[in-house]
């Protein structure tokens, strides 16, 4: 369970550029809102580094045994938001406990690795039979379903997005994954073209979603709808390469006029564009490529499959996240309510990946200790 850390073995790179992260985003987030959030955030920031070193000391292989009561906690949580969950902007996402309030979905996201770690790991001899790819995506579709009905499109899509990565990671067929890319590719153009046409019932999307896709790429018919990200251009493009300095008061500030609206969570980026310039920017996402990267080494040295799975989902859920908040911001993606890792303001997504990270960290603490004791 416990083991004993010799700091050879340790990764303290990924421990130091996750600490980056979380101190740029309790910068960022006092800029964009008040000085209560900002504390929020610096204490969330505090416990997940405590969460994250408390869970890299544990076998992650001893804690995996636990799978089903993940998978079981997992769904009482998201059932418990579809039956009494809070209502916010038109989406019943949050459950509040004791005046607490959190965000099962993205819980849902680690969890979800966690247990298709140690399932796919059961069954790796037997992952590309009809009976166990049948039964990972019968377990996937529950907590899928549940996040769809909240609704919340864009965390569905990152699950898949990380369903796909385990089984592929998980040893799946080249030939299946193939297969499969021939029906999904069509009906994902598909999708998007019935969406692009007014009026157009979608079963799948709701209106404001439907919406959201129908500015994007007809941005001169919508004028009113593409203010927030283009104003989000307009201020990473003013902070230019230097930025005009943390907290400034000018009145040409994009933030200051309050042209941006949920700025300390979607549109973070934007702030840090603004008052850091080019090089606030560059430093953030070098960071994130970081991170992700080290995730991926640490899957690759894994000693097992579980370990691997672990690794590389959370890899690929920083890159993937990452990619689509930034380019939320930037304008080349349409508008969604993904945060970005560990800058975003909102404690369960804070959490969430700090735990995620313990898990990585203890996988490359285990597989580099394994690697000493057989003298490679």
């Amino acid at each position: 369970m416990l083991k004993r850390i010799r700091l050879r073995d340790y990764d303290f790179k990924l421990v130091l550029m996750v600490a980056a992260l979380a101190v740029i985003g309790v910068l960022a987030v006092g800029s964009a809102a008040d000085e209560a959030l900002q504390a929020r955030q610096l204490a969330g920031a505090v416990a997940g580094l405590f969460l994250m070193l408390v869970i890299s000391f544990f076998n992650y292989s001893w804690i995996l045994k636990f799978y089903w009561v993940m998978y079981g906690l997992n769904a009482v949580l998201l059932l418990l938001v579809w039956a009494r969950g809070e209502e916010h902007g038109g989406a019943q996402r949050w459950l509040v406990v004791g005046g607490l309030q959190f965000q099962p979905s993205e819980t849902a996201k680690i969890l979800l690795i966690l247990f298709f770690a140690q399932f796919i790991m059961k069954y790796k001899e037997k992952i590309n039979s009809v009976r166990v790819i049948g039964a990972c995506l019968l377990l996937f579709a529950v907590p899928l379903y549940l996040v769809l009905q909240q609704p919340d499109l864009s965390t569905s899509i990152v699950l898949i997005v990380l369903f796909c990565v385990v089984m592929f990671v998980g040893g799946i067929s080249l030939k299946l994954v193939f297969g499969v890319m021939v029906f999904v590719i069509p009906a994902v153009a598909l999708l998007v073209s019935l969406a692009l046409q007014p009026g157009k019932d979608v079963g799948i999307l709701q209106g404001f979603q439907q919406e959201r896709l129908l500015v994007f790429f007809n941005p001169e018919e919508y004028p009113d709808k593409t203010l927030q990200q283009q104003n989000s251009v307009k201020a990473i493009g003013s902070g230019i390469l230097n930025g005009k300095g943390y907290k400034n008061n000018e009145i040409n500030s994009v933030k200051n006029g309050n042209f941006i609206s949920e700025d300390e969570t979607d549109f973070i980026f934007a702030i840090i564009g603004e008052e850091f310039g080019f090089k606030g920017c560059l430093v953030v996402i070098l960071l994130l490529f970081g991170v992700s990267l080290d995730c991926i080494s640490v899957a690759r040295r894994s000693q097992d499959t579980a370990g691997r799975i672990i690794a590389a989902g959370m890899g690929g859920l920083v890159a993937f996240q990452s990619f689509i908040n930034i380019g939320v911001a930037t304008y080349i993606l349409p508008n969604t309510g993904l945060p970005l890792p560990f800058i975003s303001y909102g404690l369960t997504s804070l959490l969430s990946l700090f735990m995620g990270m313990g898990f990585v960290l203890s996988v490359g603490y285990q597989s580099r200790k394994n690697k000493t004791k057989r003298g490679y």
